[in-house]
């Protein structure tokens, strides 16, 4: 069985390019397990962004569009005041890991895009726990076929063990030594495997994995 580890923040702009690629990554690799921790790119951060730090940003953005095709929206950086703290959108990504664990990697998967479309495509404000539970809950849902609530999950969320939990994907991640993302690690005869530092496609996933996998 392939088992994957997959390292990254919802408010990555280069973990947003990545999506689409890990996606068939996943469809090509049908029996492979993923497990994501959220890596705290901006966690905690207090400070509002001044332009000269929108603007680096935004030119970020524009290198993730050219490479993967997606839309961005710059109406969720645009509002005044804003705070780019990633900690809300990690720990909404771990509240849906308590709730639906047993979800398969494609629709844990497709929770964790939600909550990037909202922010890049749609400019929503996922710094919001409501923002974050009415996303989760609706990707929660599709998935699954239903059963989840926006009032449990925020109750879930805002939760101290949630935080803490939140907290221990970060310290892991800095464990590792994970100082950029996205990563995609395979685990194989007990060891840890890079197969992809940052944005790659999905043929040079698979050429990694058959690598490390036959070596």
């Amino acid at each position: 069985m392939t088992q994957l580890i997959y390292i990254a923040d919802p408010m990555c702009s280069w973990c947003y390019g990545f999506g689409p690629e890990l996606e068939a990554l996943l469809a090509a690799v049908p029996e492979a397990q993923m497990d994501i921790i959220v890596g705290g790119l901006r966690a905690y951060t207090t400070e509002a962004m001044d332009d000269a730090q929108k603007a680096t940003i935004l030119g970020h953005w524009q290198h993730v569009a050219a490479a993967s095709g997606l839309p961005f929206s710059r109406a969720g950086m645009a509002q005044a005041g804003f705070i780019y703290d990633t900690e809300p959108a990690c720990r909404a990504v771990v509240t849906s890991r308590i709730l639906a664990d047993d979800l398969p990697p494609r629709a844990k998967l497709a929770v964790f895009r939600a909550i990037q479309h909202a922010f890049y495509a749609e400019g929503r404000d996922v710094t919001r726990t409501d923002v974050l539970s009415e996303v989760c809950v609706t990707a929660l849902n599709l998935a699954s076929g239903g059963g989840y609530d926006i009032e449990s999950f925020q109750e879930t969320m805002t939760a101290y063990p949630t935080s803490v939990e939140t907290r221990a994907d970060f310290e892991q991640t800095q464990r590792w030594g994970i100082r950029g993302f996205p990563a995609l690690l395979l685990v194989h005869e007990g060891a840890l495997h890079m197969i992809a530092s940052g944005y790659a496609k999905t043929a040079d996933l698979l050429e990694s994995l058959r690598q490390v996998q036959q070596s």
